[in-house]
C-alpha cells in the first residue's frame, strides 16, 4: 500500500501544529490558550480544527475520552514538505539560496554552526 503524503497545512493548521511541536501532546483547552495572542479564540473552533486535522493525517487524538488531548504527528514530514515548497516557488529549487537567506535573515549560533558544518561533513562524506 502506497504511502500517502501529507497534506500542505492552512495558516490557522500551521499555527496549532507550532503549539503541539513547542507543547506536545495538549489538551484543546491548553492550544486555545496557547493561540489566544491577547485575542480570545473559541473552544469550538479550535477543536474543530484539530477534528479536520485528525482526518488529513496531521494530528492524533491521545485521549479517546474527555478532555480531548492531541498529538501532532509527522513534523519532520510535515517541515520537510513545506521547505520543499518554498524552495521550488521561492528559491528556484536552490538549497544553497535557501540557507544563504536564512543565515543573512537571522545568525546561527555557534552550536548551529557547529551542527551545520557536521552535517556538511557528513554530506561530504556519503559522496566520496
Amino acid at each position: 500500500m502506497a504511502k500517502r503524503s501529507l497534506p500542505k497545512p492552512t495558516a490557522g493548521e500551521l499555527e496549532i501544529l507550532g503549539v503541539l511541536w513547542r507543547r506536545g501532546p495538549s489538551t484543546v483547552h491548553e492550544v486555545r490558550d496557547a493561540l489566544a495572542h491577547g485575542q480570545r479564540v473559541a473552544y469550538t473552533t479550535v477543536l474543530k480544527l484539530l477534528q479536520i486535522m485528525g482526518e488529513k493525517g496531521l494530528v492524533t487524538r491521545v485521549s479517546p475520552t474527555r478532555p480531548h488531548v492531541y498529538r501532532a504527528t509527522a513534523e519532520a514530514g510535515v517541515k520537510r514538505r513545506l521547505v520543499a515548497d518554498l524552495l521550488d516557488k521561492v528559491f528556484d529549487g536552490s538549497a544553497m539560496n535557501l540557507v544563504m537567506q536564512a543565515l543573512s535573515a537571522r545568525p546561527a549560533s555557534r552550536d548551529e554552526l557547529r551542527q551545520l558544518r557536521e552535517l556538511l561533513d557528513g554530506m561530504e562524506g556519503d559522496r566520496s
